[in-house]
């Protein structure tokens, strides 16, 4: 028999009767399997391995007889002589039984591919007999359904839908994590903030719905409120809602209002985590944010708080000034004169380094250094505004001039 052309199938075989022949390496192998299909297991050995789950399935400690497979829906030959497996296999062919024969492929009337399950979908591969070959290519496959690269958005609507608040990164497409990626992919709805990852827009399917929520200083397309009855007006709709977020949901993202909306409609819901430009930023311009005998901790801060009104903003700024640690600002280019100002009266040297990194990970990155005295003035001559970082402390310039 050559290679099998014939028709691959996905079979059920919950509680149906299915013989093992053999029980070294491959047979407990083909075991767990069928196992994890519901299968209810017959192994057929004169011995067997103490690694086999006795308890789970039937074992017929013996040689093999033709009546072994009576009522069984699925063989496998898996023995070490080839006299054995044969006898098996022409046996299971007068029963008119699928038969996998695990020392010739060849010799049996079935396959097992190689098999890889994501998200309700099922990929086999059986690559001419080669298992090698077989692996290989499902592995390829299954790396690019992780990167969110097939088209895996579901076209029937599913009875319930569900809300993924994901955290893009930066900005730039590579910088979301790998799930994230992949959600995106597979949304039926994108509702996306103005820093998020919008390069990602092009790739998504036709059909998907993408509501722009993008605020700014200036600009609000989407009220919080708004937002959050969109997610949730989607979800109980049916469909897979994905809430893409500059930076991480949780860090000035207002991701905590979003999930107790969700949670308050009984809406399922999930957090993708992602990387923060309080993070990304400084590791883009070259900036560590902790660096040994220069500093030991960073403070990220949201700069839209007047510093000027201590007690209302929330915001220590005298003991960020006395502290001497890392200082990172996010959202704080609209105030960046009056934090600093605030920081040197409190008892930060004026002479303190500091940088405004501007687009992060984008191809219109900029970044300008500068100290804490004259930031703001450096930044407004070269005309940087938000989206930006600022970072104050010594780390500033441990990699700006290195030896």
């Amino acid at each position: 028999m050559g290679p099998v052309t014939g028709l691959p199938l996905l079979l059920d075989l919950t509680g149906r009767r299915v013989v093992v022949v053999g029980a070294g390496p491959v047979g407990l192998r083909r075991v767990s399997t069928l196992l994890a299909a519901g299968a209810d297991v017959h192994v057929v050995a004169p011995s067997v391995s103490p690694d086999l789950d006795v308890d789970s399935v039937t074992v017929h400690r013996r040689g093999f007889e033709a009546g072994d497979l009576d009522g069984a829906w699925l063989v496998l030959a898996c023995t070490d002589d080839p006299g054995v497996n044969a006898a098996v296999a022409a046996a299971a062919e007068q029963r008119r039984t699928p038969c996998v024969r695990a020392d010739d492929a060849t010799g049996g009337t079935a396959r097992v591919p190689a098999v890889l399950r994501h998200d309700g979908i099922t990929v086999a591969v059986n690559g001419d007999d080669d298992p090698q070959r077989a692996r290989a290519l499902r592995d390829a496959v299954g790396a690019a359904l992780d990167r969110g690269e097939l088209p895996t958005r579901r076209h029937r609507r599913s009875p319930g839908g569900s809300v993924a608040l994901v955290g893009g990164g930066p900005g730039a497409a590579d910088l979301i994590t790998v799930r994230g990626r992949r959600l995106v992919a597979e949304a039926d709805v994108v509702v996306v903030d103005r820093l998020a990852p919008r390069d990602l827009l092009g790739t998504v399917a036709d059909g998907v719905e993408v509501i722009d929520c993008g605020k700014s200083a200036h600009r609000h397309n989407l009220t919080q409120d708004q937002i959050n009855a969109v997610l949730v007006d989607r979800a109980r709709a049916g469909k897979r809602v994905v809430r893409l977020k500059g930076g991480d949901p949780f860090v000035f993202g207002r991701g905590g209002e979003e999930v107790l909306a969700c949670a308050a409609a009984g809406v399922p819901v999930t957090v993708v985590p992602g990387l923060s430009s309080a993070l990304a930023a400084p590791a883009l311009a070259g900036i560590p944010l902790t660096h040994r005998g220069v500093s030991a901790d960073f403070t990220v801060v949201s700069g839209h708080l007047d510093p000027g009104r201590e007690a209302a903003s929330g915001v220590d700024w005298p003991g960020l000034a006395a502290h001497g640690g890392t200082l990172v600002l996010l959202m704080a280019m609209d105030r960046l004169a009056l934090i600093a100002d605030a920081l040197v009266v409190h008892g930060r040297a004026p002479s303190t380094p500091a940088a405004v990194v501007h687009r992060a990970g984008g191809p219109q990155q900029r970044v300008v250094r500068g100290t804490l005295d004259s930031i703001a003035a450096a930044a407004e001559a070269e005309a940087v505004g938000a989206p930006a970082v600022v970072v104050i402390g010594e780390v500033v310039d441990v990699l700006a001039d290195p030896p």
